[in-house]
């Protein structure tokens, strides 16, 4: 097969000399693009002080494929690809010109060739350069898959065709980068990691357990941000651990929590070895170090034993309440064969988890439920009936969970995790995804924040002192919640009075009917405490409790009902960490502050310095002085983190 007359310019011809081996490479490379066969470089010899002499490059189809003997043959085989072609190029390092030169040249091909449309696809075309390489870390930090990441570039470079590798070279390259990152292992890289998020915010809190054999079991950590968000909102935490990650399926646990605007915050986070009641420990014990002490006043869970032991070791004093969310994923698993279509068992035991609140008619449904199922020996419904307390409205109504055991929280964070979240990423890429999750629900809270100073709430009842309070003072979400419970206290009717020396009882109910409900009111301190304890439970005054104030006069929100989490200046105060320095969530915040304090006072200096020769020189040494001391100042500064 004559190739050569295909190509009038361009053809590789004997005597031909280049620079170097790699113009020599580039200009046969280049020779193969437009030919449609990939070259690959072969033997090369060098001289005593490394340098190349001679260099051959061959077609990629030059060889033959390996035989193997008698009828053994591996399991998993390729198609041959060699055809035993002998086109080359082999160049020779000429001393006296010190270039290398075209010294023995085989055009011809014994196999066809690609055409040009696939050309791109031949081994020797493709490479990942550091731009696309640069590219491609970008795209898979932000979460897109490889598929998705290749077909970009191939957009932006006008077709695939142009991209200049396939897919299969940015996974092999994506792979590289990630061996590449973890040269001291896994365990190394993920150490390495934390002292780099360490120097970079000397707040961040980082803890590793090692077994009897110093091996790595469990790990903890929480960022600047995650200390301060706990400071305000981490009165109620929910911990969860039903996402499992990479290959090992470690359990994930997350302490999540609610701001202001009712979203959900992380507090921190805990890649465990197991479940068992010492990791268990080990987690919450180390939770409740990196928040300087600070105990949540309740934390929901699974139904997990160990769990629950732990939690009565390392937080004794806190109220330990069920998730709901688990207990419905766990009522399918256990009770799922026991109801057919339009059955009412799901209805049932959903009433009883979460409507009914007086204890003698959650047991009578409970028992009908128990008897038409015929689940009396049933062990799971049987042992969660025991921990009533821990999730039945009945028995939770007064105890405090900001409104947290009734919402989709895990259902929301589980989903947000798995969206950025691989089971084949190593410990370090984790990390990073993981940090994109928090990163993501710090930015919706943002969002929040800038639309409740871009917009006035919307007032339904703008001449009512009551709702014109609450707007000013409560966060927009809570405000909507507010205004919801003042529109149902305008239904709500005085079935009685009973008056007392310093008490005051009144009956409320709906005018259209519904539950009664006794409102005490005491005359000395303005206080009210309602039998539907929903400002106990949710830290929002009820309807029944607002039908009281406005018959008795008070038409403002009184300052003790006002919980400060659920307001505008939720945030309002410092934070300090367990070394008693401030916690800054981004310290360049903090530096970008500190300069625009600095510059107009150093321009201020150096304006007046500048009126006069003699204040010239002062300023000049003054200012160098200063700077010397400032790079002492950062200097000791770096040495005193690395000791720490």
């Amino acid at each position: 097969m004559d190739c050569s007359k295909l190509v009038e310019d361009g053809t590789p011809e004997l005597g031909m000399e280049f620079n170097s081996e790699e113009d020599a490479y580039k200009f046969y490379n280049k020779y193969a693009f437009k030919m449609g066969f990939s070259v690959r470089k072969d033997y090369l010899n060098k001289d005593k002080d490394g340098v190349t002499t001679s260099r051959r490059y061959s077609c990629c189809k030059e060889g033959v494929k390996r035989k193997y003997e008698g009828d053994v043959m591996p399991k998993r085989t390729r198609a041959p690809t060699k055809t035993g072609c002998g086109a080359k190029m082999v160049i020779v390092l000429f001393r006296g010109t010190m270039k290398y030169r075209v010294h023995d040249l085989v055009l011809e091909h014994n196999h066809e060739l690609h055409i040009a449309q696939c050309a791109h696809m031949m081994p020797s075309q493709r490479k990942v350069s550091e731009a696309q390489g640069f590219q491609a870390e970008i795209s898979e930090d932000a979460g897109l898959s490889l598929k998705q990441s290749h077909e970009l570039m191939g957009k932006e470079a006008g077709g695939m065709g142009n991209v200049g590798y396939t897919r299969e070279d940015l996974k092999r390259y994506l792979r590289t980068r990630r061996e590449r990152s973890l040269k001291y292992g896994e365990a190394g890289s993920m150490l390495n990691y934390f002292q780099e998020q360490t120097l970079e915010n000397p707040s961040f809190f980082h803890a590793v357990q090692l077994d009897c054999e110093e091996q790595i079991t469990n790990i903890f950590w929480a960022d600047a941000g995650m200390l301060i968000d706990y400071k305000f909102f981490g009165d109620v935490v929910t911990f969860d651990t039903t996402y499992k990650t990479n290959k090992e399926y470690r359990p994930l646990g997350v302490f999540v929590g609610f701001n202001q605007h009712r979203q959900i915050v992380i507090f921190g986070a805990a890649l465990m070895y197991d479940e068992t009641i010492d990791s268990f420990k080990w987690v919450f014990g180390t939770f409740v170090e990196a928040m300087c002490g600070k105990r949540p006043s309740t934390i929901l869970t699974d139904q997990d034993h160990a769990m629950a032991a732990a939690l009565s070791v390392v937080m004794p004093e806190t109220f330990h309440g069920l998730c709901t969310f688990h207990i419905r994923r766990n009522f399918m698993k256990h009770l799922g064969n026991h109801y057919k279509e339009n059955s009412d068992l799901p209805y049932m035991f959903g009433a009883c988890m979460y409507e009914f609140e007086e204890v003698e008619q959650f047991n009578r449904v409970w028992e009908a439920m128990v008897k038409k199922h015929n689940l009396e020996n049933n062990e799971w419904l049987s042992g969660l009936y025991k921990i009533r307390d821990k999730w039945a409205r009945c028995m939770m109504k007064e105890r405090w969970t900001a409104g947290m055991r009734s919402t989709q929280l895990s259902e929301s964070l589980n989903a947000a995790i798995k969206n950025h979240l691989k089971l084949d990423h190593d410990l370090v890429q984790f990390f990073r995804h993981f940090n994109r999750v928090v990163d993501e629900k710090r930015y919706n809270e943002l969002i929040a924040e800038y639309e409740m100073r871009q917009k006035l709430p919307m007032v339904g009842l703008r001449q009512t002192p009551m709702l014109v309070h609450a707007s000013e003072a409560y966060s927009p979400t809570v405000f909507v919640a507010f205004q919801n419970e003042y529109g149902e206290s305008t239904a709500m009717v005085i079935l009685r009075q009973q008056d007392a020396a310093m008490f005051v009882e009144f009956a409320v109910m709906r005018y259209d009917g519904g539950p009664e409900r006794i409102v005490v009111f005491n005359r000395n301190d303005l206080s009210v405490h309602c039998s539907c304890k929903k400002y106990e439970n949710e830290g929002i005054l009820c309807g029944h409790a607002l039908k009281v104030f406005d018959t008795v006069g008070i038409k403002i929100i009184p300052p003790e009902y006002i919980k400060r989490r659920w307001t505008k200046r939720a945030r309002a105060g410092d934070c300090y960490d367990r070394r008693g320095q401030e916690v800054v969530a981004d310290p360049k915040v903090m530096i970008s502050t500190r300069y625009r304090e600095l510059a107009p006072a150093m321009i201020k200096v150096a304006t007046r310095a500048a009126m006069l020769e003699d204040t010239s020189k002062v300023a000049i040494t003054v200012i160098s002085d200063l700077s010397k001391r400032s790079q002492e100042a950062l200097k000791n500064e770096a040495v005193g983190r690395k000791v720490e």
